[in-house]
């Protein structure tokens, strides 16, 4: 059968959430809506969801006689439930390239599905289904302020050419992504290298302001939504060709991740200094190469071999450092700092570095006040690491209590970690050290916009 508008559709939400088993006769597609969904948080909406999902029977019977019905959990978790002969579709998506195997959107080409979409029409209804399954609306979707509003593609594994053809597919039509969060630990775990838990998925996000002009949703609690959303703001956002965008990073660290066995084999081995150097690497024709490649200029100041900042428990953080030969055989000159004297400096230079060897050298003042912020912090103060509210308030807040505290200061004798402890707890911070960590990375020798980087060496820092 010929694509069609219905078809596009149904194939968008089977992709985006389609889960298959064994059985010849059913699957499922599971929407992730989570607490925007539920019925607990908002009743209404849920009631709405339902009438959604029950709309899309008349649909999958007409085109494939597939019958739908849906279930849900108190997480808002909603499941369609599609019960029926579903040999049609199964071919359908086999000549497009797609196995109806597992979770589809981790494992799934689109390439041969977004080249059958000839026109406009069927390119928005595909990217609704899509919207209607992993596009999440919630409030908490914006960029930075409310005056930003987002829609953000949420895919969990590592199918990196799933998202580079999505990216392509809104270009096709004029809806130009804001961003994309890759699934990579240079992105979810930027200061930390001990982090394991840094496999939360992509996001692709797109402004709302965009989205209401080129995109579409069948869902009607996903279009009031966006809606409402929209009504937040108070501008109007346009969106930028990537190639004309201001391209700018901050330090991120080298995560022992970077070489995961399931990352593509392009990415592995990489490191990664903003979202669009990814997309350079992959050979994207909207890449700002031009922008990525002026960023090596200044690649000392832009990767760091150890932990920009790590915090935990003081028996982990100790743990870190007698697991690393180079942590582990520094001296480290160990005294009481005063969190007055320390905070007033930053206060009055809050990029000062301190305990340098040298100009541009020293631990970030910055991430030192952070770790503090961590350590000084009642329990009810902090999540597992995080401190809630701004680490400043914090900071004050003990300091107009008590003027006297004083935490524990572990500086090495080469630049490795500056290690802060107190309270039970500890925290790691990485000194700038370009001129040493420029020399660590090279240009991959079948890609000239991926940077390698090599570990770090006691050398490296005598030699400095």
């Amino acid at each position: 059968m010929a694509m069609n508008t219905d078809k596009a559709y149904i194939f968008g939400m089977v992709i985006g959430g389609g889960i298959w088993g064994d059985a010849e006769d059913y699957f499922h597609i599971r929407l992730p809506f989570k607490q925007w969904g539920s019925y607990f948080k908002n009743p209404q909406r849920a009631s709405q969801i339902t009438r959604d999902i029950m709309n899309l029977n008349n649909m999958f019977r007409s085109v494939y006689g597939i019958t739908v019905q849906y279930d849900t959990d108190a997480g808002g978790v909603w499941n369609v439930i599609c019960e029926g002969d579903t040999t049609e579709l199964r071919t359908d998506l086999a000549e497009h390239g797609i196995s109806c195997e597992g979770e589809m959107r981790k494992n799934t080409s689109i390439t041969k599905i977004t080249a059958a979409l000839v026109d406009d029409f069927m390119k928005r209804r595909f990217i609704a289904g899509l919207a209607d399954t992993i596009g999440s609306t919630a409030p908490s979707q914006r960029r930075f302020t409310e005056d930003k509003q987002i829609i953000s593609f949420e895919l969990s594994g590592f199918n990196f050419s799933f998202v580079c053809d999505l990216c392509r597919l809104f270009y096709s039509v004029n809806c130009l992504p804001d961003q994309i969060l890759w699934n990579h630990p240079n992105f979810h775990s930027a200061k930390n290298p001990h982090f394991k838990g840094w496999k939360k998925g992509f996001k692709l996000r797109v402004l709302l302001d965009q989205y209401a002009q080129f995109g579409a949703f069948a869902f009607k609690t996903k279009a009031e939504s966006s809606k409402e959303n929209l009504q937040l703001q108070h501008q109007k956002n346009d969106a930028v060709l990537c190639p004309e965008l201001n391209v700018s990073a901050t330090a991120s660290c080298v995560h022992p991740a970077e070489h995961d066995a399931n990352l593509p084999s392009c990415i592995r081995g990489g490191h990664y200094l903003h979202n669009r150097h990814v997309c350079a690497v992959l050979g994207c024709e909207n890449a700002p190469y031009g922008a990525i490649k002026k960023m090596f200029a200044d690649i000392g100041e832009l990767v760091n071999p150890f932990p920009i900042l790590c915090k935990d428990k003081i028996g982990k953080i100790e743990k870190v450092i007698s697991d690393d030969p180079l942590l582990a055989n520094r001296t480290y000159q160990i005294s009481a700092v005063s969190v007055k004297s320390l905070y007033d400096n930053f206060q009055a230079n809050n990029n000062a570095l301190l305990y340098g060897n040298a100009i541009k050298t020293g631990y970030p003042i910055s991430q030192i006040m952070q770790g503090i912020a961590y350590i000084i912090a009642h329990d009810n103060e902090i999540g597992v690491t995080r401190v809630k509210g701004k680490y400043t308030d914090l900071i004050e807040r003990h300091l107009a209590i008590n003027q006297n505290l004083s935490v524990e200061l572990r500086k090495p004798n080469l630049l490795t970690p500056l290690v802060i402890m107190g309270n039970g707890r500890g925290a790691l911070v990485g000194a700038r050290n370009p001129a040493v960590y420029k020399k660590l990375v090279s240009v991959a020798t079948d890609n000239e916009y991926k940077l390698c980087v090599r570990p770090i060496t006691e050398g490296d820092l005598q030699n400095a």
